[in-house]
């Protein structure tokens, strides 16, 4: 690729990715909606099933999922630089508004204004169209759509911090029981402009942090050491999404007296607030601590953990994934995500979006507006937010 068509690429990431940071409310499953509906069904830079394939191994990583699925898809565009502006122009928008909140709105009511209220109405209608699509591709035999049914039983019913993990191990066992004599050899590669030397680094800097950092921490008296290892070790060992590392990041800054309760709670309705990930609400609590310094520091600590795992994991990902056996254990894997979403579009997503009848039929119109006549999805999004401040006023 010459300089000029990788600035382009970049370029192009960038656009595309901050449009998303911009406009992606919902939490982590609305934005693999987003995703998808960008990434896949409109520029088509992946197929379906390397899509599902990331989504799959995102979810069996510990970190924010859908960050990794966006650096991932960025990394295949436009190699690991790709990756960085994808995280970029997906995270600085929720991040910089999460620091201006820390610094001059902490205390708004915000979660009960009506345009929140619309965001999340937009979240089940963007949820819905991805579930549809995925649901059509991977799992289309009963044997499938039965794996998607354990899913979507075992995560709604069985709600701990390691079962996504564990029901994507049972379901890729259970693919590779039904599916190791019809699954064939698939010889086609994604591209990862990665070395398996250079993914091997990432992974050894991933594990060496997650053990030197307390240990520096415990040997100096610097706060900002103290900081990143709290941030850096609550990115590392989170699993089940953005949701999962909210009371973490409260056991490690509420009791200590880094932050006030109810400063935390604050910036909790902060963080459902604005775009993006969930994980930048550590930018909230780092600028709390000290200042847009910490909000930065804070942000870096905490998202380290993906970039190196993704990185690390990617270029052996894709050897695995053209294994036979892997293929049949994948098969059964991919469709246990579509039961994972189906579950996640439940709880928390409709639990806390659909409360009335109006909801329920402000919500169908949004989804024929995205589904039926195809509008771009952040029309979508300004069109829920001023229908959800309306539906306060009726």
């Amino acid at each position: 690729m010459s300089n000029e068509s990788r600035i382009k690429s970049l370029l192009e990431i960038l656009m595309v990715s901050s449009r998303l940071g911009f406009t992606s409310f919902g939490g982590p499953v609305a934005h693999l909606g987003y995703f998808h509906t960008e990434y896949i069904r409109r520029r088509k830079w992946m197929d379906e099933k390397s899509y599902a394939d990331l989504v799959a191994l995102c979810q069996f990583l510990p970190g924010p999922a859908s960050s990794q699925v966006g650096i991932g898809i960025g990394v295949m565009r436009a190699g690991v630089l790709g990756g960085i502006v994808s995280f970029i122009g997906f995270t600085l928008p929720s991040v910089l508004a999460l620091i201006v909140f820390a610094i001059i709105l902490q205390g708004m009511n915000i979660d009960s204004a009506g345009w929140i209220h619309g965001l999340k109405i937009v979240a089940v209608a963007v949820v819905a169209h991805a579930i549809l699509g995925m649901a059509g591709n991977l799992t289309p035999d009963l044997k499938r759509k039965a794996i998607a049914l354990f899913a979507l039983l075992g995560t709604l019913l069985w709600q701990t911090a390691f079962t996504q993990v564990v029901v994507i191990l049972l379901s890729g066992f259970i693919g590779y029981i039904l599916f190791k004599q019809v699954a064939t050899k698939d010889d086609s590669r994604i591209k990862f402009p990665i070395s398996k030397r250079f993914a091997t680094i990432c992974l050894s800097l991933f594990f060496a942090l997650l053990i030197l950092l307390p240990i520096l921490r415990e040997a100096t008296s610097l706060n900002w050491v103290a900081m990143f290892d709290s941030f850096y070790r609550s990115g590392s060992l989170v699993f089940g999404g953005g949701h999962v590392v909210l009371p973490l990041l409260e056991r490690e800054f509420v009791p200590t007296g880094w932050i006030s309760e109810e400063a935390f709670l604050a910036g909790y309705g902060a963080a459902q607030a604005v775009p993006g990930p969930l994980f930048t609400f550590a930018a909230y609590i780092g600028a709390v601590i000290n200042g847009w310094k910490g909000g930065l520091l804070a942000t870096f600590a905490i998202f380290l953990p993906a970039f190196l795992l993704i990185l690390g994991t990617l270029p052996f990902w894709d050897s695995l994934r053209s294994n036979v056996k892997v293929k049949a254990a994948l098969m059964g894997v991919n469709a246990a995500v579509v039961g994972i979403l189906i579950s996640a579009f439940y709880l928390p997503i409709w639990t806390s979006s659909i409360i009335a009848p109006i909801d329920f039929a402000f919500a169908a119109i949004l989804f024929s507006m995205l589904v039926f006549w195809k509008l771009p999805p952040w029309i979508v999004v300004v069109s829920g937010a001023i229908g959800g401040t309306l539906i306060t006023l009726i």
